[in-house]
């Protein structure tokens, strides 16, 4: 049985809740967690250290690093097929 998820302190609700290709219907919609747009906020917009960025958020720098490596991941794949990102709530 895997271990109860931690609580994460979230601090930013996008104004919006997709972001994709201008006019394009259909294809590729990937998902992107809060927790995971938290992570690219602090680190690569507020340009934080993993360090403080994961005690922000109150977790470990590991998982910080876990969190913001699947983030980034997702984020080019939608950038180099053209997919559309929804932000889950």
């Amino acid at each position: 049985m895997p271990r109860p998820r931690c609580f994460r302190r979230i601090n930013f609700k996008p104004p919006f809740k997709r972001f994709g290709p201008f006019r394009r219907r259909g294809g590729e919609i990937i998902v992107l967690n809060r927790d995971e747009l938290e992570t690219i906020r602090l680190k690569d917009y507020l340009g934080m250290d993993q360090t403080n960025a994961a005690k922000k958020m109150e977790i470990s720098q590991p998982t910080f690093n876990r969190i913001l490596l699947s983030a980034r991941k997702k984020i080019s794949t939608a950038l180099v097929a053209g997919a559309t990102i929804i932000f889950s709530s």
